[in-house]
């Protein structure tokens, strides 16, 4: 249900329920299921240069509805983003069949494999995201079929899309004779507490494209003991002269007691091409406190340092709530 199954499991542990659970299925009966969360923050940002902003107020939610019958299962979310270009869509769309011995086909409109990130920022130890500020190099969702192995040591997967990249709430161009999307990765899970894992996505030029897109991603997570975990991840992009570069993070969580747990990350970007090296180095804490089995609260201070654009640095501080179902 999330985009990083591998890692969640992983991580499950360490953060003790705290930010990176997977969402709780709420049984309706035998075959239907549904699960989500509402996310609500306030949040300060003060750029330097420019006047201080703040805003208070929902953040997002989601409904997921999931149908079991086996082999099959059918899931289908609705998605809502305050003031975005839509702000309720249909999110995830998909079925996936169950072919036995590790291997499942999945054929609807379903989240990229890529960014080890989750696209949920509820799954994730802080309320910001690391980078993307400039480069948006990690895929959002996307239609097409796709081919999944997962075992205790590895899980491998590839997809044939109708395009990568297009945001959440748009369709991608709905054909493959012109403008075709390719992914895939690899993961390696056969050290005790460690992920490996290697993905790219790959789009054709071709469909209005003035220029192919390339993305390469790579990550690793250690759980070095029952309350650290370290984590490292760079992506690379080159989607043309304005849409070229790296961006990565370091991050390190650790769990005080069975409620608390803070989120250390150091993270940057950096372009390339026409976009003249613009980039940034971001710090970040963010503890978090599980008022509830159902109820986080979390806050953040972060500090950016640009470089080779308008703004100098800019300081964000913010307090979120949300509650999973």
């Amino acid at each position: 249900m999330t985009k990083h199954a591998i890692k969640l499991a992983g991580s499950a542990a360490l953060l003790l329920g705290l930010a990176t659970q997977s969402f709780a299925e709420v049984k309706l009966n035998d075959s239907f299921s549904v699960s989500g969360y509402v996310e609500g923050s306030y949040q300060f940002t003060d750029p330097d240069p420019g006047p201080a902003t703040d805003k208070f107020g929902v953040d997002s939610a989601q409904l997921l509805f999931t149908g079991s019958f086996k082999p099959v299962t059918a899931v289908a979310s609705l998605f809502y983003v305050p003031n975005a270009v839509q702000e309720t869509t249909l999110l995830d769309a998909y079925v996936t069949y169950d072919a036995g011995g590790g291997f499942s086909i999945t054929g609807g409109k379903f989240l990229s494999y890529l960014g080890y990130e989750s696209f949920f920022n509820v799954n994730n130890p802080e309320i910001t995201f690391a980078n993307g500020d400039f480069l948006a190099a990690i895929p959002g969702y996307h239609d097409g079929v796709r081919l999944d192995y997962s075992d205790k040591d590895i899980g491998f997967g590839l997809a044939l899309l109708d395009s990568v990249g297009s945001p959440f709430y748009l369709k991608g161009d709905g054909e493959l004779k012109n403008n075709a999307g390719f992914e895939g990765y690899l993961a390696y899970k056969g050290v005790t507490d460690l992920t490996l894992w290697a993905g790219a996505a790959f789009d054709t030029k071709g469909n209005g494209l003035t220029h192919s897109n390339t993305v390469l991603d790579l990550w690793a997570q250690y759980q070095m003991d029952k309350k650290t975990m370290v984590a490292a991840e760079i992506a690379n992009r080159d989607g043309g002269a304005g849409a070229k570069g790296y961006n990565w993070l370091g991050l390190v969580t650790y769990a005080f007691t069975d409620k608390v747990s803070t989120a250390f990350r150091l993270s940057g970007e950096k372009m390339s091409g026409s976009s003249g090296g613009a980039g940034f180095i971001r710090y970040t804490i963010a503890p978090s406190v599980a008022v509830t089995d159902k109820l986080t609260v979390r806050a953040e201070f972060t500090y950016t340092d640009f470089s080779k654009t308008a703004a100098n640095n800019a300081v964000f501080a913010g307090l979120q709530a949300f509650v999973k179902f």
